[in-house]
């Protein structure tokens, strides 16, 4: 047995976007790149600003469906980061160059998921041989259809879903749900998520132990606390080097 193995884990919550999509990369960085890779005539604090906009716009608005599949969400987000652009009056070109920049960008973070779920689902036929998986997400509704279509049906016991259970991280709540649901003590589970914030600190507060995915160009916050991570990993494969 590996001496880095946890002992007495019964259970294992995951993080979905970050965490099992994106090799820990966070989502806005993931489709800065896509926007770069398309030539898309902005500036990156540009992007920024119209990314947090269409962020909160999917938040605040049922404009996800339940059946939106993951390529469907990111249409549903760049159309909403575009509105912005247009609001501000920042974006000058036609309707028929953006119609084909969205189908661009969308396309390129849809491939980029694709592909790293090949490994994640490998990761986790493993680990649910031995541990029932509870997935907690801030999402916006369509969870089940994204899994679906990444072929992780049934992989998990229980999702908990921000917009279902009205709840968000970085709220310690979500992750007691989660916890809940596994019908283990919080300190038999074990949380792995890419956000130290938002998963690990609350995860930790509620005595889960940790392991932080922490991923190509993350930085250590300048309050980071290692007792409230008991792993870093730096690739998903290696959480079976702690739990299998």
């Amino acid at each position: 047995m590996s001496p880095k193995t946890l002992q007495n884990v019964k259970a294992v919550i995951f993080d979905y976007g970050g965490t099992l999509d994106t090799k820990a990369r966070p989502w806005a960085s993931v489709q800065w790149e896509a926007y770069r890779h398309a030539n898309f005539p902005i500036d990156e604090d540009t992007f920024q600003k119209a990314c947090t906009f269409a962020e909160n716009a999917l938040i605040k608005a049922p404009i996800v469906k339940p059946t939106d599949d993951f390529y469907h969400l990111m249409l549903k987000k760049i159309e909403q980061q575009i509105a912005y652009l247009e609001f501000k009056h920042i974006l000058h070109i036609s309707a028929l160059q953006q119609q084909a920049l969205l189908y661009d960008i969308a396309g390129y973070c849809n491939s980029l998921a694709l592909k790293n779920m090949e490994t994640t689902r490998e990761v986790l036929a493993t680990l649910r041989q031995k541990y029932p998986l509870v997935l907690v997400s801030n999402f916006f509704g369509n969870i089940h259809a994204v899994l679906s279509t990444f072929g992780l049906d049934g992989v998990f016991t229980h999702i908990v879903e921000s917009s279902v259970v009205g709840v968000r991280k970085p709220d310690p709540a979500i992750y007691r749900l989660g916890v809940e649901a596994t019908g283990f003590k919080p300190e038999e589970v074990v949380v792995v998520a890419n956000s130290y914030k938002k998963d690990m600190e609350p995860a930790s507060s509620l005595g889960c132990r940790t392991i932080w995915f922490k991923g190509e160009g993350q930085e250590t916050p300048t309050d980071y606390d290692p007792a409230k991570v008991c792993a870093i990993i730096t690739d998903l494969r290696q959480v079976l080097d702690y739990l299998a």
